[in-house]
């Protein structure tokens, strides 16, 4: 038990801190909007060559969302 409590503390913390982050990040974002969203942009998660359920884009096009920056 006494190793726990350390541990626990320590994640609870690291949580706290990216979740900050995160919120800090929004608040600074025009509009509170990621880039990069579309999952086309990645060959990885798109091997059919499918286009963006979010914005619509192919995966050779930049995301029509990243254009609002």
């Amino acid at each position: 038990m006494g190793q726990f409590l350390p541990l626990f503390l320590i994640t609870i913390g690291f949580l706290v801190f990216v979740f900050a982050g995160i919120g800090i990040k929004i608040l600074l974002k025009k509009n509170g909007e990621f880039s990069g969203t579309c999952a086309s942009q990645n060959p990885l998660l798109n091997k059919e060559g499918e286009a963006c359920g979010f914005c619509g884009a192919l995966p050779e096009e930049k995301c029509k969302n990243e254009e609002t920056e």
